[in-house]
């Protein structure tokens, strides 16, 4: 069996088991990943958090353009994907948790503030509270400047927590564009660009 298949095979059991939390039938593709981490500006960043990892699919598009000297620690809930990512990236900082306690998940490994974040966290499938609870818990990391990136899934436009979320962006950023849709991706992605 190929990494693929079990790597799909894990992401949709954790999908059925835990679909609040994992927001997807599959993992993000080669294409969502390069667009995504494309945005990053690396000139001006020394420490990148990634929320929401899964198996790894942004987090190795990351690796593959990390700078020298450059900080990165991925956040992930899920201790079966926590797990998938040590195995594939046992270089990589990964720290089991909630990005509501992403201050002391930063305080844990000395990290005092961060120049990006990339989050793959299915921010339409939280309530109201929980999306305030952890946009408020990144702001107290995210630097002023920072960039917080942030993708969805089309379909998911149409969700009202969706349109509650893009307007909660507004308030928390100075700056927030959306991208146009990433098609090669299941599905069909797209994905906002925030600056504090």
């Amino acid at each position: 069996m190929s990494m693929i298949t079990r790597d799909y095979r894990k992401f949709f059991r954790e999908f059925v088991s835990h679909p609040r939390a994992v927001g997807a039938v599959s993992p993000s593709s080669a294409n969502l990943a390069r667009h995504l981490v494309a945005t990053i500006d690396w000139d001006a960043t020394t420490t990148v958090l990634e929320y929401g990892p899964g198996t790894g699919a942004i987090t190795g598009e990351i690796v593959s353009q990390l700078p020298a000297g450059t900080n990165f620690c991925a956040i992930e809930i899920s201790p079966q994907f926590a797990r998938v990512l040590r195995d594939r990236f046992p270089d990589v900082c990964v720290v089991e948790g909630s990005v509501g306690e992403v201050r002391q998940l930063c305080d844990s490994q000395g990290i005092d503030q961060v120049d990006a974040i990339l989050s793959g966290l299915p921010w339409a499938a939280f309530s109201d509270e929980d999306q305030t609870s952890y946009l408020d818990a990144t702001m107290k990391v995210l630097r002023p400047g920072g960039q917080f990136i942030s993708f969805g899934h089309l379909q998911g436009l149409l969700l009202p927590s969706a349109r509650r979320f893009r307007k909660k962006l507004e308030r928390y950023f100075t700056e927030v564009t959306t991208s146009k849709p990433v098609w090669g991706n299941l599905p069909p992605a797209y994905f906002y660009l925030c600056r504090r």
